[in-house]
């Protein structure tokens, strides 16, 4: 090696650059949708069914949508799932019983009379 040779590797490392900002990656906004649906769902009576189902769907794409492309939000994304899983569970017991107590009313063969 000859000098120049050596004067060109030293100019490589001795240029000082600054690193690369650090970009966090951002967070997938249907898992906030998810979570804020799946919270919806426990808190509104009548339609929170069909919220719930809602959110189950929206969370589970946020989760392949994560897992895909690198993005927050993981945990939203489950809580929302939960929240839905949770809510369309009660409903459905709920919307159970119900009818498990008209059924056996309706179907009584004591009649009372006043």
């Amino acid at each position: 090696m000859d000098q120049r040779d050596i004067n060109n590797v030293d100019r490589y490392y001795s240029d000082t650059l600054p690193p690369p900002p650090y970009v966090a990656p951002k967070t997938n906004s249907k898992s906030i949708a998810a979570l804020v649906l799946g919270i919806l769902s426990l808190m509104i009576p009548y339609v929170g069914l069909l919220i719930g189902i809602v959110a189950i769907i929206i969370a589970s794409v946020s989760l392949k949508e994560i897992k895909n492309r690198m993005e927050q939000g993981r945990g939203l994304a489950i809580a929302g799932l939960v929240c839905g899983i949770i809510s369309v569970a009660l409903y459905v017991l709920l919307i159970a019983l119900v009818l498990l107590f008209t059924f056996a009313i309706s179907s009584s063969d004591v009649y009372f009379t006043y």
